[in-house]
Order: structure tokens, then C-alpha cells, then sequence
């Protein structure tokens, strides 16, 4: 490598031109031909190779290092870790949109983990089902609220030399812990009458780096989300808890609907819950509706 070459990630773009985060510094950069002529253009989270230019210290793009995974909403890549941030009250839980984004990250093969937000305002006894359930099927889950210094801390912990996304439904509290996380303040829009929720302020792709060497990503809220997942795969195989019947159906392409000796329905409140097979089937119909001929 040469002597001012730099290996550094891409935290922002605007336009034609690419910050990037080396280990010392914020490089303002721009990306060579090639990657027109390729059609490849850096995103943010890439890793890349830049030169220095002795004359103008401009930064220069040359080489984006291989990808480990993209997201689509918004277009980013290299994701280590994605936090679904959810509030159990205030906006009251959406249980069906935590399963529907929990199942596109599989689909993606991002690690998923779930952050259950403003829990000074629920039920311990709701609280605690809700994180057994989740914890039961197989994903990590933290809790939050604002008076929860030690809460904030553990989840920071978990950014730590990552790419770490946070992302969920508009007014869970999402930008206010990414605030303290990274010790200042982030736009938060005014509270709206009518819905007592934040408005979104996060209008554009950004990583912010923190003081462990992590990188954060702020997604905009959410109301509902595409389940863009090809019609021909499993769908059964993106449900952690399903994996363990895998095969042990009478039908091998059993879709776990109304076939005999459903291996996913005899376990329905078993080792199965209620509701992810409610999802399920709904995210089956959903898929099928969307499929195109």
C-alpha cells in the first residue's frame, strides 16, 4: 500500500462528495472514473482506500473494499449490528411490525438485535413477557427509558468498533438514546398534539462516530415497511423458532397453513407463540400479493 494510502469508512455523501473516517481524521474525498465507468459508487459504511493529493489535501477514493451486507432503506452497507428500537407504550408496541423487520434483517443476514424504549411508562409484568419472548426465539433485547443512565451504557457498549444502525417507528425515543449515546444532541423534532409523537428529523444518511470508536447510524421513523422477499423462498426459514421442524413436516414444501402433520402447528403455543404464527401467515399473504408474473 502506499505511503498515503488510507483505509477509512465512508460516513456521508453529498453529491459528488465522500467524508471518510480514517483512524485520524475526516477526509473530504471525491471517487476516481472507474467507479462510473464500473457503475459503482461509494455508499455509506464503505470501506475504503483513499489518497491524500500532497497539493490541494483533497481526498481521492480508489478502491471499495468487499461488502458484507446492503440495506435498502436507507442505502448503506456493512451493517454489524441493527437495533430495532421500539417503545412499548407511546406509541403503543406494533408487534407486527417488530416481526416484519425482524425477518427482512434474516432475509439480509444482518445480526439484529431489539431495544424495548420508554419502560418507565409500562407494565414491569408486560415488559418482562415481552423480553422472554423475544430472548425465547433467539434475539438479544435491552431495555430503555431516559431515566436509565446504566441501560444507555450497556447498549453503547455493544457499538463499540461497530457499524450499528438504530432503526424504528417515529416517536419511540430512538434519536433521544442515540443522544446520549453519543454524548449531544441531535435535532429532535417538536412533539405533535395529535399523535404525542416526536416528528422525524433525520432526513438524510449519516454516520455518526463515537467515542469508542463505533458508528452509528440514525434511520428515519417508520410507519410500515415493504416485504420485498422473493416469492420462491422460504419464508418459514427466516422464523428462528420454526428452524428446529425444519423437515419433520409429512409435506416437504409444507407452507404451514392447512396441510395434516404440521410440525409448526402442533407446536402453537408450545415452543411456538401466538402471534408470530399470526404474523407469519399474514406475511405469506403478503408476499403472494406482491408477487409479480
Amino acid at each position: 500500500m502506499k505511503t498515503n494510502e488510507l483505509i477509512g469508512t465512508v460516513v456521508k455523501t453529498q453529491r459528488e462528495l465522500y467524508y471518510v473516517q480514517t483512524e485520524d481524521e475526516l477526509i473530504t474525498s471525491k471517487a476516481r472514473g472507474l467507479f462510473r465507468k464500473s457503475d459503482q459508487s461509494p455508499l455509506v459504511g464503505d470501506k475504503v482506500l483513499v489518497t491524500v493529493s500532497k497539493e490541494d489535501k483533497g481526498g481521492y477514493i480508489t478502491k471499495i473494499l468487499p461488502r458484507k451486507n446492503i440495506l435498502k432503506r436507507p442505502k448503506v452497507v456493512n451493517i454489524d449490528l441493527a437495533f430495532l428500537v421500539f417503545s412499548i407504550k407511546h406509541p403503543n408496541l406494533n408487534l407486527y411490525l417488530l416481526d416484519k423487520n425482524l425477518i427482512i434483517n434474516e432475509y439480509l443476514k444482518v445480526e439484529t438485535s431489539i431495544i424495548f424504549t420508554k419502560t418507565d411508562n409500562s407494565d414491569i409484568k408486560e415488559i418482562e413477557n415481552l423480553k422472554k419472548m423475544y430472548e425465547d426465539i433467539g434475539y438479544r433485547v435491552f431495555l430503555s427509558s431516559i431515566f436509565d443512565d446504566e441501560g444507555v451504557k450497556i447498549i453503547k457498549r455493544e457499538v463499540k468498533n461497530r457499524i450499528v444502525s438504530f432503526s424504528g417507528p417515529s416517536g419511540v425515543g430512538k434519536t433521544s438514546l442515540i443522544s446520549k449515546i453519543l454524548g449531544k444532541d441531535l435535532e429532535i423534532g417538536e412533539i405533535s398534539n395529535k399523535t404525542k409523537r416526536g416528528k422525524n428529523t433525520t432526513r438524510h444518511t449519516e454516520l455518526f462516530v463515537t467515542d469508542n470508536k463505533g458508528f452509528i447510524l440514525d434511520t428515519p421513523g417508520f410507519s410500515s415497511i415493504n416485504l420485498d422477499i422473493d416469492y420462491d423462498f422460504k419464508l418459514d426459514s427466516l422464523f428462528r423458532e420454526f428452524k428446529k421442524y425444519s423437515g419433520q413436516c409429512k409435506y416437504n414444501d409444507c407452507l404451514h397453513l392447512n396441510e395434516p402433520d404440521c410440525k409448526i402447528k402442533e407446536n402453537i403455543k408450545n415452543t411456538i407463540y401466538q402471534t408470530r404464527y399470526d404474523n407469519y401467515k399474514m406475511f405469506l399473504n403478503e408476499i403472494k400479493n406482491n408477487r409479480r408474473f
